[in-house]
Order: structure tokens, then sequence, then C-alpha cells
């Protein structure tokens, strides 16, 4: 029996693959190990659907002048760097070579199946936090009136970092902005570790701080697959501080994205956020400092008003309680004028009597005489000589007998017929 080589075995096995096999197929599979060194080495697996163990597996490679026309590509419209834990449609060619054996050569990668395999992974992470009753939680908390203190999440070698500060602290209103930085590597392996990381050193310190913020500006916009991570979603969702993400792409959200209070697109608008906010409360404090400062002059105006009336009520009850005393040194000397009058009555009733008892003769005289003097009296009243059109003048009380008891400036009480005058001298003629 003529017993083969081991080359001449493998040559065979080249052939009738060749010779049996077409040219391309396209493959469904999932990178499992990837290394670059001008061309692309990589390892496909594909995994038992009812547990973790491989039932196949695959060495292949993407040569330098393919693989130069697949990464930009797949970056471009995935938005990641192709690498291990994806699930990727590959067009391979079946090679076999004698010395370095079974593998695949890579001619084309369609990136729209690792794109719908990507959203289909973070739909399945949103799910759980839903699942889990969190994934709104951090969008629930209400923004501080006040945001002056921020954590920043970042690499202190990122542009984005630079471009963040720089705007925030050279905001034109001269805004005042405590920053902090918690250091994180924001692309590759370690993001997930790095970030849950910074977000435990910012806990700890909770008390010191208003809102965080991830920024990630400057990097590749390619590597963001760190960011949808679900062990960094959970972090994220629960922080017990608002978190405000710009991690620097426009066109996909991560996970951290979606569940983070705010998301913005950069760096640079993340900072325009919080100098917006800023400066709506400084609006508002100037308004409310305004209306104030014209709610104190209405009420100081209204403060003085009160104070000319109570014045003003002030001197009124002064006049009334001159006028008061004056009625009643009227009054007294009414009364004593009756009381005089009613003595004269009684002494011409006497007379009367005398008269009609003696002599009709000396009654009609003395009749005549009372006669005259009633008269007289009448005469001599004070409401008559009023009446008449005459006035009593007086100063402090005392009546005034000569213009020279008076001099420019006095008060005078004028007493007429039916009321009181006060009046002030601005001329005398003696």
């Amino acid at each position: 029996m003529e017993a083969l080589t081991l080359y001449e075995l493998n040559h065979l096995v080249r052939q009738t693959l060749e010779l049996t096999l077409d040219d391309e197929y396209w493959v469904r599979t999932e990178v499992s190990e990837l290394h670059v060194n001008r061309h692309c080495y990589m390892e496909f697996v594909q995994k038992d659907t009812h547990g973790n163990g491989l039932i196949a597996k695959a060495r292949a490679q993407v040569w330098a002048n393919r693989w130069a026309f697949i990464k930009p590509m797949f970056e471009q419209i995935t938005g990641q760097t192709l690498s291990a834990g994806m699930q990727v449609l590959v067009k391979v060619q079946a090679t076999f070579h004698e010395l370095y054996g079974y593998s695949l050569n890579v001619t084309d990668l369609d990136p729209t199946y690792t794109l719908g395999d990507i959203a289909r992974r973070r739909q399945e992470i949103l799910q759980q936090l839903r699942d889990e009753g969190v994934e709104t939680m951090n969008k629930e908390l209400p923004l501080p009136r006040l945001l002056q203190r921020i954590a920043v999440i970042s690499s202190a070698t990122a542009a984005g970092y630079g471009d963040f500060c720089n705007q925030l602290h050279g905001n034109k209103r001269g805004l005042a902005f405590k920053t902090e930085l918690f250091q994180a590597t924001m692309q590759g392996n370690e993001v997930e570790s790095s970030v849950i990381a910074a977000l435990n050193q910012i806990a700890r310190r909770m008390d010191e701080w208003d809102v965080v913020v991830i920024i990630r500006g400057g990097g590749s916009t390619s590597d963001l697959s760190g960011f949808d991570s679900l062990a960094l979603a959970e972090n994220v969702a629960q922080f017990p501080l608002p978190i405000i993400t710009g991690i620097g792409h426009e066109r996909d959200d991560t996970v951290i994205d979606l569940i983070a209070h705010t998301r913005v697109k950069t760096p640079t608008a993340a900072a325009e956020l919080l100098i917006h906010h800023q400066e709506e409360e400084m609006d508002l404090l100037e308004d409310f400092a305004a209306r104030l400062a014209s709610t104190t002059t209405i009420l100081e105006r209204h403060r003085n008003m009160v104070e000319r009336l109570a014045t003003r009520l002030g001197n009124t009850l002064t006049i009334i309680e001159r006028h008061r005393n004056v009625v009643e040194r009227m009054t007294a000397r009414l009364a004593n004028t009756m009381h005089i009058l009613e003595g004269q009555r009684n002494a011409v009733e006497l007379m009367r009597q005398r008269m009609t008892l003696h002599v009709p003769l000396l009654m009609d005289n003395k009749k005549k005489h009372i006669q005259l003097i009633e008269s007289q009296l009448e005469s001599a009243s004070p409401d008559r000589i009023l009446r008449l059109g005459f006035s009593i003048a007086r100063i402090n009380g005392k009546a005034i007998h000569h213009a020279a008891d008076v001099k420019e400036g006095d008060e005078i009480e004028t007493t007429l017929a039916t009321g009181t005058l006060k009046s002030t001298v601005t001329w005398k003629k003696i």
C-alpha cells in the first residue's frame, strides 16, 4: 500500500476545496479575536444557541489592500471600530494551505448587519433597564436652581475637555463655576470600568456637586462601544445627581446618552447648556430684585403719604380742641349773662309788686324805668352786638382792644354772630 506524505495529503485537500467550493460565501459569525499588523487577523466562532459552548471556529484574515477599504467603511457606517465580540456578516473564500492549514480569506463585510446587531444589543440593554425600573430615574431628577459645582468625567488630554473648560469659565457674563476633573478612559476596553470608578469617586463626595458632566470630544468617534455597557448604564441611570453627556458624536446615541438626564452633542454644547441655565436663573434673580426695589419704593411712598395724613389729622385735632375750648368759654360767659338777667328780672318783679302795693303812678314810672332798663340791657347783649355786625377779636384767648396789642404773623380768633374765624395778621395800621 503506497502512503502519502503530509504535504501530498494537504495538497489534495487544497485541490479538493478549490474544485468543489464556490469562490465566495456570505457567512454570519462572531469575531472572538482580532489583531492588526498591516494585515488584519481574526478568529471567527459560532456558539451553541442553548449555551456558550462553541460549535464552530475558523481563522480568518483580511489582507492589507482590502483592510484599507473595509476598516474606514465599517467605522463610518457603524460609528464603531471592528472589535472582538461583534456579530458580523462577511464575504469569505475558504482556503487551505499545505503549511498553514484551513482559514477564511475575507474579501468584504456588510456593516449594516453589525449595525443591526449593535442596535439590538442596545435595545436589549434598555429593555433590561426598563424591567429593573431604572431607565428614567436619572432623567426624573430635578436640575438644581444653581448649577455651579460641576464634576467632570473625561480624559485630561481630550481636546473636548479643554473646549468645555474654556467655554464654561470664559462665559461673557462672568458667571462663576467650580469644576473638578475625574479622569477616565474614554475609548477602548477600559471605558466601562474607568467611568464607573469615576462615578464612584464623585458619589463619595456627592454633597460637593450639583451635576455630573461626561464628555469625550477630541477622541475618535468610531470607538463608542464602551458606552453601550449594561453595567455603566445601570450606574448612570441610578446615579443620585443629574448627568449630562456630551460625548462628541452626532450621528448616533449610545445607551448612556439615552438614559442620562440630558444629552448634548459636544462638550462645548454641554458648557453652553450650563451657562444658559445659570443665565436664566440670573435673569430671574435680577427681575425679582427689580420688582422688590419697585415694591420698596411704592411702600416708601405710601409710608410718607400716611405720615403726611397723620400730621394733618393731628393738626385738625388741635384745631378742634381749640374750638372746643372757645365754645366752653363762650358757654360759661353765656351762663353768667343769663344769671345776671335772671337777677335783674327778679328785681324788676319785686319793684312791680311794690309799685302795685303803693302808688299806681309810681308803678307806671317804675314800669317805664324798667322798660328803659330792659331796652338798654337788650341793646347791651353780646349776641345783639354780634348780630349788628360787630365781632370780638382775641389773641391767646384775650380780647384785643388796640392794634398795638398784636404784631404781624400773630394768629387771631374772631368770634362772629354765627361762628368763629381764625386769621393771621399780615399788616396793621395804628
